[in-house]
């Protein structure tokens, strides 16, 4: 797993557009030039047969009763060995939880497919532990690597100040699960076919290393000091930052008490001061011995530390010390795709958002519980075209309601309602603009020149007619591969061969050497590095 970035931000003018898929393209020759004969490189969610028997070249056996995941399907082997954090990370997280991860995810029910769907752990070495945590008409997965195996597509944006920061922050919050159900692409885990579309509690349960007396499954003795928590470490976000968010702050916030205090002494507002103390309810799961000792004064690496480590939707990331570097914003939840123009087609989208809200002072905001509804209605099977979403019926419009004069005493009920994909995305005539439709009359106001606004075009065109249910999510389109494949036996089973059948199309495709209309419609652009202006790929690459 390769993870690729720019080698310097992208600058603010629209041309840059023009420049993404390039460098994505740029970027995957450079890593492609090192493969040896027979293989390549993939741009996908996750490896459908990620822990069945002899996944790996060479053939590494598990280790359950030892090591650093001691899982029954995945050999600590799987884990690069170059630097010490992931063995570290795996092994602690299991430690601290004080048993393996337990990921259960249900299982696709085919016409053959056992009903219960129950199967023998013991056959991989169980001793039956595993078989307990496993649920019935479940996949169950049991180590880190399942989660943290997984790629996705992550957007990072430079705002001009800190109020910036967090309105950005905030309005972006409730796209997340838009943007998940949009994005799907990983109905498959352990050769299974599911039921969910999307990676996210995948990833949520495979670093969650709360005890258990934390989940709720334990009586926490009085005077422990343990707290019940709510979420894993890796989930969507908890609070609003800004003003204007605060009265949808409707989710109990478990802090860390000292760590508030210490920064409303500071001088730090209340909700920028339990958004970090909330980070600090967590323990460290990772840290270097020559990094205890540091002059926090000078030095952020313990902020860092645990910043890092706590994976949610959205992050706020304070500028680094010494550093021009300023105050940003990461967007996280999106699936990787299998084309560079669909992985720069979403990039560019979220950043044409973010400067529409800004431009037009857009009001994303609903209820934080209602987005967490939306991130679990995002992930079930083919959601962009079965699922209704809760959002804003009015985003042009910053007002509150009269019974918002207070915080505390606001209930919003009448601001948000449920709309399909479709909706949200191009809009419901008479009733919601639609996020395209917005984008456009943005753009219509700018300057963009003829190369730029073709590019943004067919990349606009890709969203639009995906959230319409005329192009097939990822997820969706690999589903299909394999109930349509000769040799599927329709029990929900992804062999070997499928497998290999469909990592080749999806190659081809990718290569360009195979169309895909039904995926990526018909005018696709793939721009070479030769086809852009010099001045912007130096600007780029350097």
């Amino acid at each position: 797993m390769v993870e690729g970035t720019p080698g310097k931000p992208y600058g603010g003018l629209l041309a840059h557009f023009n420049v993404v898929e390039a460098n994505m393209r740029y970027r995957r020759e450079e890593a492609a030039a090192l493969l040896q004969p027979g293989e390549v490189l993939m741009s996908i969610t996750s490896f459908p047969r990620l822990g069945c028997p002899g996944f790996t070249d060479p053939f590494h056996k598990p280790t359950p009763t030892e090591g650093s995941s001691q899982s029954l399907f995945l050999p600590d082997d799987v884990i690069f060995p170059g630097h010490p954090r992931f063995k570290t990370l795996t092994r602690n997280i299991r430690e601290r939880r004080g048993e393996k991860v337990a990921i259960n995810l249900p299982v696709f029910k085919d016409k053959n497919t056992p009903s219960p769907y129950v199967e023998d752990l013991s056959q991989y070495g169980d001793d039956g532990t595993s078989q307990s945590a496993a649920l019935p008409d479940h996949v169950y997965l049991d180590a880190m690597g399942f989660g943290m195996g997984c790629c996705c597509l992550q957007v990072t944006f430079q705002a001009c100040n800190i109020n910036e920061a967090r309105t950005l922050y905030d309005q972006l919050t409730p796209l997340c699960p838009i943007l998940l159900a949009l994005t799907a692409a990983s109905p498959v885990h352990r050769g299974m076919l599911t039921d969910v579309d999307c990676r996210w509690n995948v990833i949520s349960g495979s670093v969650d290393c709360r005890t258990r007396q934390e989940r709720g499954l334990e009586p926490i003795p009085t005077g422990s000091g343990v707290r019940r928590i709510a979420k894993s470490r890796y989930d969507s976000i908890d609070s609003y930052l800004s003003r204007d968010g605060e009265k949808y702050n409707d989710v109990p916030l478990v802090m860390d008490e000292n760590a508030y205090k210490q920064m409303i002494d500071a001088g730090i507002d209340p909700l920028l001061a339990q958004h970090i103390a909330h980070l600090f309810i967590r323990d460290s799961v990772s840290l270097f011995s020559e990094k205890v000792d540091q002059d926090d004064e000078h030095d952020t690496d313990h902020f860092e530390n645990i910043q890092s480590t706590n994976w949610q939707t959205m992050r706020f990331k304070p500028p680094p010390p010494y550093s021009p570097i300023g105050w940003r914003v990461e967007f996280r939840p999106c699936e990787a795709q299998l084309t560079d123009f669909e992985n720069a087609a979403i990039v560019c989208f979220v950043v044409l958002l973010t400067r529409t809200i800004l431009s037009f002072k857009l009001n994303m905001l609903i209820p934080i519980s209602k987005v967490d509804e939306n991130m679990q209605k995002a992930q079930l099977r083919d959601a962009a075209k079965t699922q209704k979403f809760w959002f804003r019926k009015n985003i042009t419009t910053g007002d509150s309601p009269s019974c918002c004069q207070s915080p505390t005493n606001c209930k919003p009920d009448g601001e948000y309602t449920q709309m399909t994909l479709d909706e949200i995305i191009n809009g419901k005539e008479g009733e919601f603009p639609g996020l395209i439709p917005l984008v456009h009359n943005y753009l219509s106001n700018m300057d963009v020149d003829a190369d730029s606004h073709c590019t943004i075009q067919q990349y606009l065109n890709l969203i639009q007619k995906r959230a319409a249910g005329k192009l097939l999510t990822t997820a969706c389109w690999i589903r299909n591969q394999v109930v349509n494949h000769p040799e599927y036996k329709f029990d929900s089973i992804v062999s070997d061969h499928i497998n290999y059948d469909l990592l080749k199309t999806m190659q081809e495709i990718q290569a360009g050497i195979r169309p895909c209309p039904e995926l990526l419609g018909q005018n696709i652009i793939t721009k070479t590095r030769d086809q852009v202006p010099e001045t912007l790929v130096k600007a780029e690459r350097c």
